[in-house]
């Protein structure tokens, strides 16, 4: 009869791996590495995990999801076939670009209240940002390695996604609901870079500076972006004395 594995025993298991997938990089990191930041010995990692890539499809598969790691229904966590890993990546990480109030908002030609529409569009991205920031650092730094990896998330989603935040500014500035006298092509990615910084790499900045709590740095670089676009309030006139 098989062994069980406590519950937190996988808990550990994700934590030590997007530590050391993080900070290195699928292709740079080793089973010894994360066994190591695990606490466990190399040989017995392999009771749970077939190979390093097995391990980190299965980070991909999770996402941010901060919650209670159980057990995975098959043990040790099988690698995947070759073709089968590329084409579960693509699907997984598609669907963590997907933004249902960004969508919303990218179909509706005009809207009655542009700055609650942007507000709800920042705070969803920050919110899913902030939640898988730890995943997505272990994707970008896995890339800087792997071409094909590259290919799928900075050539093919990550410019997909910057390229249809542009196309929505420019929709807004045309109807007038933002300020036309910005490029929306550098307007777009100064909310995404914005966004980014705050809600994942402050964590890992080795000199972060003294911020206040998370949710008063949320509210106030949302507050920031969808001001940084909405056209100036006209001023009352002065009257001439």
């Amino acid at each position: 009869m098989a062994r069980s594995r406590p519950p937190s025993r996988f808990q550990q298991l994700r934590d030590a791996a997007l530590r050391v997938l993080g900070t290195k990089g699928l292709r740079r990191s080793r089973m010894a590495d994360i066994a190591k930041e695990m606490g466990v010995s190399p040989g017995s990692l392999y009771n749970y995990v077939q190979s390093k890539e097995a391990l980190f499809h299965w980070i991909v598969e999770r996402g941010g999801d901060e919650a209670l790691v159980a057990a995975p229904a098959e043990l040790p966590i099988p690698t995947p076939a070759p073709g089968a890993i590329e084409a579960s990546l693509r699907a997984h990480l598609a669907a963590g670009f997907h933004l249902p109030l960004f969508e919303a908002a990218c179909a509706q030609p005009r809207v009655t209240d542009a700055s609650a529409e942007l507000e709800a569009v920042v705070r969803e991205l920050f919110e899913r940002v902030e939640r898988n920031r730890r995943s997505m650092t272990v994707i970008e730094r896995s890339a800087l390695d792997l071409p094909d990896l590259f290919q799928i998330y900075f050539v093919t989603l990550r410019r997909d996604f910057f390229a249809r935040f542009t196309r929505y500014v420019e929709r807004r500035q045309a109807s007038g609901d933002f300020r036309g006298d910005v490029d929306p092509v550098v307007a777009s990615r100064v909310i995404v870079e914005l966004v980014a910084y705050f809600a994942r790499h402050r964590f890992g900045d080795p000199d972060p500076g003294a911020l206040p709590d998370d949710a008063v740095v949320r509210e106030n670089v949302i507050r920031l972006a969808v001001s940084s676009l909405l056209p100036p309030a006209s001023r009352p006139r002065r009257r001439s004395t």
